[in-house]
């Protein structure tokens, strides 16, 4: 049976005097809640965080996908998601690696070098300040973790208050299409953060009945959809939205109520969600 961490030594301190039992046990809980001080994270929203929390200077590793805050540009890049480079970040000797809980083979690499991990999952909205308390915990930035996810959800909240009880415009939320053309259109299911940040910017998804979170959209889905608003979320480059013009019984394209928003804060789930709902609410409802 394999011996779980620290337990034999627990087992030599049973056999100790009681005084020297607890300086033992004080030594212990110390030393398994000494705050990482070399930290590798391959998730853009976190290292955001890191970041927002005044942890950035112990970040020696970040994804190839991160650009803000600045200084997170500064770091050494370790790769992402699918392509994880595994001996660079060994190589910066971390005690702290966050990933996603879909890279299992990373995760079993850091295993195996005893390196500690942080499991980042996507979910929903409130997910987003839950993962920042937790993310400050195991920092030790507790303290500013709760007062950012605390201002957080209070600007998010104030957001909703805006828009309550205005009409919701049916809504079909683009996150990916071949720039020029209306081809390889992914739009958000009824699942995940963007769903819910379009719910919180006062919106109806178009397909809020699909409890996917994304969507490949055919023309001839959108068409039988027939969404009022078009929204398009970029974190860079800059797509033809002249390209929705081809599709001019769609309500959202003849009232000219397709938008494109962009920038990171649209796709990271991070400290500024709640200005990317703020961006969403003001397309959806101007008045406001």
């Amino acid at each position: 049976m394999r011996e779980v961490p620290g337990v034999r030594r627990w087992h030599r301190a049973l056999a100790l005097p009681f005084g020297l039992l607890l300086i033992a046990a004080t030594a212990l809980v110390a030393q398994t809640a000494a705050p990482p001080q070399r930290i590798v994270s391959l998730i853009p929203s976190v290292n955001e965080t890191l970041f927002a929390i005044g942890a950035g200077p112990r970040v020696v590793g970040v994804s190839n996908f991160d650009r803000f805050p600045p200084e997170a540009a500064t770091k050494t890049k370790v790769g992402g998601l699918i392509d994880p480079d595994i001996e660079r970040i060994l190589s910066l000797k971390p005690d702290l690696v966050v990933v996603y809980g879909t890279q299992t083979d990373l995760r079993a690499q850091m295993e195996r070098a005893r390196v500690p991990m942080f499991l980042y999952q996507h979910a929903g909205l409130a997910d987003i300040t839950a993962t920042i308390r937790d993310v400050g915990r195991r920092v030790g930035n507790q303290q500013a973790a709760v007062m950012l996810a605390d201002r957080i959800d209070a600007d998010i909240a104030a957001v909703r208050r805006r828009v309550a009880g205005k009409p919701r415009p049916r809504t079909l939320l683009v996150f990916g299409r071949d720039g020029e053309t209306l081809r390889g259109i992914y739009a958000s299911g009824a699942l995940g953060f963007l769903h819910d940040m379009l719910e919180a910017a006062g919106g109806a998804n178009v397909f809020g009945d699909v409890k996917r979170q994304s969507i490949q959209a055919t023309t001839e889905l959108i068409l039988a959809r027939a969404p009022d608003v078009i929204i398009e979320i970029e974190s860079t480059g800059t797509p033809n939205t002249k390209a929705w013009d081809a599709l001019p019984s769609v309500p959202a394209v003849r009232s000219h109520r397709v938008y494109l928003l962009q920038g990171d804060e649209m796709v990271n789930p991070g400290p500024r969600v709640a200005h990317a709902i703020q961006r969403m609410a003001e397309v959806l409802h101007p008045e406001k």
